[in-house]
């Protein structure tokens, strides 16, 4: 059909979904993004063998959509072509069409992401790609309108040159889609580089960040702006190392303004997923697991850095929307929270001068409106994004109000609007609980059990990890994702690591063996399934896993870190703590495997430069020994962790558990001083003097925090 035909036709033909129900496919799967597809009159298949064999055996190129459920231009997609009939037809006649939730196969993600941003120059989702019918790319983009508008060609226009271009250019597409293929593959191509890991890489890349950063408003480079938790950790890392006044004030300046602004929910807590203006003020309204996981954990160690309230005030006001919006009873932790509610992006949380005025009274809300920018104007769509553009001791001057006036006015008007907005229909949420995002939360929650004395959060996190460990592992291997009472999807190496990395820490912040254990056998399946053993390094997926076009590899720490980064990290820790150095050695062959690229791109490898560090840093090794009961242990184990100590492990056991000291060689020949609880450090191949009350410790962790 001529696109001239194809025009007429759409004119005289296009049906609503109203009119008529449709049913495809994805009605049995258990992703919200693709069951949101699943009455579509696109004949949509799921990723798997019957749309496979159907473009084989129809010689039909495929069309791959890739999106999630929480991305807004997914949904605008999905408006204006998925769910419109005619372009529907011309999709299913002419091509195999396959629907797939980046979260649940980031595998497929990847590979066919790296093709577009080769094909085009840019990625991004709703992720638009054609295929041979055996899997190679040869044409892709993102989002594609309906119709010619901005420069852009309509999607039934790529449709009907695609078809075209198949069945009259075959030969040329075949060329074409063996030299991407081969492309692809030679990404996955690494070596370990010669030469030895030093602080050189890190000095180089701290000099880079800083001159990245915007001095004005914090973060790197220019609109939008994502939130760089991971490079901001290795900031503060590096200040901890050399003191430099400088990197401590690009990270707290990056702090805070994400803090203050629109990005941050100052309502109900937690993150959106990024700023679209330079300023961090109007935010792109989802919000993800992984973001608040890792951006709670910064703001918890800078809160130990620098002991400044309003740090430990949002990593707290982070986990607790954590806990109230994204946990599911069982302990599992969901996903995402949509962009948009009732059809409109960001309506759920921003609000109208009236709004305020009507909720407040006329006492009240003049201040509430004040300290938070709200005005008649609004700075989003004539609406406001609650934000902080001055220091409250500022704003109570110019209001003529004492500071704890206007303290009670802000934080009563919070309660008094949070309770009103829940009134609201609230943004929809994707509840499917995926064991890597998970692994990265139970770190946080973890940690902050622990660094703030949270009886709370612990119950989070052991409750997290017996929900991970029974419901996402089968025959002791992991699954990618649970959703409705059905986990399936083999697992994926960032699965392994994260999840290895957060028991580790809830190891830590109990002291229970059984976490460490679990941890050190899901790193020797990790090793067995996805370690190469010529060139160092891990795949992205198993060994046994679907076979696909090429088998990549992840290095690169973007929205969330790398499963590889993440790995080096465990495999440091678990080397540290059991005495086997055939951890560590992995951890090195990762660590040069990128060692170029870290100096090269730092803010790219937040992660991966952490990691570093801590290879580099001969770590404290802790070990606390007491007799069962002994109260004097809880104060040696507050010392060690009310201070910003980033490399450490920490091990503790009863003094008569000689299972623990058999399991944790950092355990092995420690006994109790005088029959009293007794901490032992060690680093950098000598131990201190055994001690037995906090200030000699805190002592000893002072003066070789170096």
């Amino acid at each position: 059909m001529s696109l001239h035909y194809f025009t007429v036709w759409m004119h005289h033909e296009r049906v609503t979904m109203s009119e008529h129900e449709f049913t495809n496919r994805l009605v049995n799967e258990t992703s919200p993004y693709l069951l949101q597809h699943a009455h579509n009159p696109v004949d949509w298949y799921p990723w798997g063998p019957e749309a496979l064999e159907k473009a084989a055996g129809q010689n039909k190129p495929i069309l791959l959509s890739i999106g999630y459920s929480a991305c807004h231009w997914c949904h605008v997609m999905e408006h204006e072509s998925f769910e419109n009939e005619p372009i529907a037809k011309l999709m299913n006649d002419n091509f195999v069409c396959i629907k797939v939730d980046r979260e649940e196969r980031p595998d497929l993600d990847a590979i066919y992401m790296n093709a577009v941003q080769m094909m085009t120059g840019h990625g991004g989702w709703p992720m638009t790609v054609f295929l041979t019918p055996d899997g190679r790319p040869f044409y892709g983009g993102t989002y594609f309108p309906p119709v010619d508008r901005h420069g852009m060609p309509g999607f039934p226009r790529i449709l009907i040159a695609i078809s075209e271009a198949y069945q009259t250019n075959r030969e040329e597409i075949e060329k074409s889609a063996s030299g991407l293929l081969g492309e692809l593959r030679n990404l996955d191509v690494v070596k370990p580089q010669e030469g030895q890991l030093s602080r050189e890489i890190s000095d180089h890349a701290i000099s880079q960040l800083l001159r990245l950063h915007d001095t004005a408003y914090g973060g790197f480079g220019s609109k939008p702006k994502f939130p760089p938790s991971m490079t901001l950790t290795f900031m503060l890392r590096r200040h901890h190392q050399t003191k430099d006044q400088s990197i401590l004030d690009a990270v707290e300046l990056t702090l805070q303004k994400m803090a203050l602004g629109g990005m941050y929910d100052q309502l109900g807590g937690g993150f959106h997923r990024y700023s679209v203006d330079e300023k961090w003020l109007v935010p792109h309204f989802e919000k993800m697991l992984y973001d608040n996981a890792l951006l709670s954990r910064i703001y918890l160690d800078a809160w130990l850095v620098t002991e400044k309230d309003l740090y430990k005030r949002i990593a707290t006001e982070t986990l607790d929307y954590v806990r109230r919006e994204m946990t599911d009873p069982n302990g599992g932790f969901y996903s995402t929270q949509d962009a948009d509610s009732e059809g409109e992006e960001g309506k759920f949380f921003v609000w109208s001068a009236g709004e305020i005025t009507e909720l407040l009274g006329p006492d009240d809300a003049p201040l509430f409106c004040r300290y938070f920018d709200v005005t008649e104007s609004g700075n989003f769509e004539e609406h406001n994004i609650l934000h902080i553009d001055q220091d409250s001791t500022v704003i109570a001057k110019l209001m003529g109000v004492s500071s704890e006036r206007l303290s009670e006015a802000v934080e009563r008007g919070k309660r008094i609007l949070f309770e009103a907005r829940e009134k609201r229909i609230k943004p929809g949420r994707d509840e499917k609980m995926l064991t890597a995002w998970n692994g990265l939360m139970l770190r946080s929650f973890a940690e902050a059990s622990r660094v703030f004395g949270r009886m709370d959060y612990l119950e989070v996190a052991k409750s997290n990890a017996e929900f991970v460990l029974k419901h996402l592992r089968k025959d002791g291997r992991l699954l990618r994702t649970h959703k409705d009472g059905e986990s399936r999807l083999n697992g994926y190496l960032e699965d392994y690591s994260y999840l290895i990395d957060g028991l580790l820490s809830l190891y830590e912040a109990t002291f229970d063996i059984r976490w460490f254990e679990e941890a050190l056998t899901l790193a020797e399946t990790m090793i067995e399934n996805f370690w190469d053993d010529s060139d160092g390094g891990f795949y992205f997926t198993s060994i046994d896993h679907e076979s696909l076009i090429t088998r990549t590899r992840d290095f690169y720490d973007n929205a969330t870190p790398s499963g590889n980064s993440v790995a080096a990290g465990a495999l440091i820790k678990l080397a540290l703590l059991t005495g086997e150095d055939r951890f560590r050695q992995m951890a090195e062959k990762i660590l040069l495997i990128m060692k170029s690229a870290m100096m090269r791109a730092p803010n790219g490898f937040g992660h991966m430069l952490c990691a570093l560090d801590l290879h580099l840093s001969s770590p404290h090794e802790i070990a606390i020994v007491a007799q069962r009961g002994d109260a004097g242990a809880g104060p040696l184990i507050d010392t060690v962790f009310n201070r910003y100590l980033p490399n450490k492990v920490v091990a503790m056991a009863d003094a008569a558990d000689s299972a623990a000291a058999s399991r944790i060689k950092l355990l092995e020949n420690r006994t109790p001083l005088d029959g009293r609880a007794t901490a032992y450090v060690c680093r950098n191949f000598h131990c201190e003097a055994p001690v037995t009350d906090p200030v000699g410790l805190a002592q000893q962790l002072q003066c070789s925090q170096t």
